[in-house]
């Protein structure tokens, strides 16, 4: 797996770099966004691509956040990890907006983020071999219909179900605050009393978690949920 960590604080990128070749990566690094770009447009100029980028937010020449709107309107798929000390609500919002997968605020605990790494990896390995479809445990969702599929049942999906469980499943093992959930449910609009939420979340485990069937969504309670085994 060949990963682009973007950072122009060699203070992290050294330790990080030689942290994730330990664990069998293939890393290159990039002190700023033009350079970045560079290099993304030379590995796929012969004929390859990087399986992730990790970047920070706030670099010289071209930002985190610029370089990846720009290569998400190219078409490129690579899954995209921010690493930034911005830490509110709307920068979070205005991160996944812009193409980002996934979102870490530093400081950071290195157990955290090695853990997002592989998620991400082993997203984009599921979605390359079958971008039809998204699977979590034994649990499928149909990316072309508000169809979900466990244990040889059909499960049929509201709207906002479809949605949440989308979110929910490209995001598996990951804590997903209340507030990130309702931005990405009701984008623009006032956020609902928390018990909609509460409300949604019920609905969907009725439908998903049979009695007999193992949990998936798990309540961290005070922070938000926690969907996967």
């Amino acid at each position: 797996m060949r990963i682009l960590l973007v950072d122009d604080e060699a203070e992290l990128t050294d330790p990080l770099s030689r942290l994730l070749r330990r664990e069998g990566y293939q890393v290159d690094v990039a002190a700023d966004g033009e350079n970045a770009l560079q290099k993304v447009q030379a590995v796929l100029a012969i004929g390859e691509d990087y399986d992730l980028l990790i970047l920070d937010w706030m670099l010289p020449h071209l930002s985190g956040l610029d370089l990846c709107q720009r290569l998400r309107s190219q078409g490129q798929l690579t899954p995209v990890l921010f690493l930034t000390a911005k830490d509110t609500l709307d920068d979070r919002v205005a991160g996944l907006d812009a193409g980002a997968d996934d979102y870490l605020v530093k400081p950071f605990e290195l157990r955290e983020l090695l853990a997002r790494v592989r998620a991400l990896l082993r997203r984009a390995v599921s979605t390359t071999t079958n971008p039809k479809t998204l699977s979590v445990e034994d649990l499928e969702l149909d990316l072309g219909s508000p169809m979900a599929y466990r244990a040889g049942r059909a499960i049929d999906l509201s709207e906002k179900e479809y949605q949440l469980l989308e979110y929910l499943m490209q995001r598996p093992q990951q804590l997903l605050a209340h507030d990130e959930i309702y931005a990405y449910l009701w984008p623009g609009e006032d956020k609902p009393s928390s018990n909609v939420l509460a409300a949604q979340i019920r609905l969907l485990r009725r439908k998903i978690e049979l009695s007999g069937e193992i949990p998936l969504i798990h309540t961290v309670y005070g922070k938000g949920y926690r969907f996967g085994q």
